[in-house]
């Protein structure tokens, strides 16, 4: 699919010293926002946030050195969006882990310079990006996102068709943290996660979660915010959300992350965590004709 023309793009979503398009060498197009309050790059393939820093502040989004931005690759990092369902498809192994839509470029729907200072953008996804063998269902899916002294983001899908369908979906957020020595998480105690490590087996949260080995867990039927408290960056990274009764912590470690090949180096893992706001496994939505779902996210700072 062709990318979108930067000069159209720029005379119809610019906004003056706030938000302009460019063009990478790659050919892909990057919407790229600076304002009074932070710094943000998006990619409109997948309308992936690549990068989000309050100003004056250490990065909160983490994006591989080692990230292959390519037309029809998912990008190593950032927020890919997960969607129409996550993890792998249920019946269909040949249909791509996590959806089609972090891969497929999206459109610009909309900008606004916000009364705050802040910036706000809005994607959708295009009809023609929707491969129908994948996903036989008439929709309408958009995402805004707001860049202000938070990071806010609310994913949106109508059903615009007769029939009822299911979504399984994330923000599948790597977070920058000093080392994953540094941090814990907080929020999920005494939930009950699906451990893919260990089999998917059935377990249920004891006190804050660290890292210390491969983790990749799905909390199931918890609306909690999240606290990624970091000693080592002397702050907090507070994940609210709403709309979403699934979070999935997920961190590769040493030899997963080799294997993947573009971390950045042996120890990228290292530098990142992964705190995912979804609708996963048992809490997959079912969305009635005429109704809309919203998966809705707030990320914020706060010194320790």
């Amino acid at each position: 699919m062709n990318q979108p023309d930067i000069t159209t793009l720029n005379q119809k979503f610019a906004i003056a010293g706030q938000l302009e398009f460019t063009a990478e060498a790659s050919g892909m197009v990057v919407a790229r926002i600076a304002n009074n309050h932070a710094q943000s790059a998006i990619a409109l393939q997948g309308a992936h946030i690549m990068a989000f820093q309050p100003n004056g502040e250490a990065p909160l989004i983490w994006l591989s050195p080692a990230a292959k931005l390519a037309p029809g690759k998912s990008i190593r990092g950032g927020v890919p969006v997960c969607w129409p369902w996550f993890g792998a498809h249920a019946s269909e192994s040949s249909f791509p882990a996590h959806g089609f839509a972090r891969t497929v470029p999206w459109q610009v729907a909309a900008s606004e310079a916000l009364l705050d200072g802040s910036t706000r953008i809005t994607f959708e996804l295009p009809q023609s990006a929707i491969p129908s063998a994948q996903w036989p269902h008439s929709c309408r899916v958009r995402l805004v996102v707001t860049v202000g002294k938070t990071l806010a983001m609310e994913l949106i899908t109508e059903n615009t068709g007769n029939v009822a369908f299911e979504i399984g979906e994330a923000l599948h957020t790597y977070f920058a943290i000093s080392d994953v020595d540094n941090i814990r998480i907080t929020g999920l105690e005494d939930c009950v996660y699906l451990d893919k490590v260990d089999g998917f087996r059935r377990k249920t949260q004891a006190g804050a979660i660290t890292i210390a080995s491969e983790v990749d867990r799905v909390y199931v039927n918890t609306e909690a915010d999240c606290l990624i408290e970091d000693c080592g960056l002397k702050r907090r990274i507070r994940i609210a959300k709403h709309g979403s009764h699934s979070t999935v912590v997920w961190n590769p470690w040493i030899e997963k992350s080799a294997k993947m090949g573009d971390f950045g180096s042996d120890a990228g893992y290292r530098g990142m965590v992964c705190v995912e706001s979804a609708n996963a496994t048992e809490n997959v939505v079912s969305v009635a004709p005429g109704a809309t779902h919203s998966l809705c996210v707030v990320y914020s700072t706060e010194a320790v």
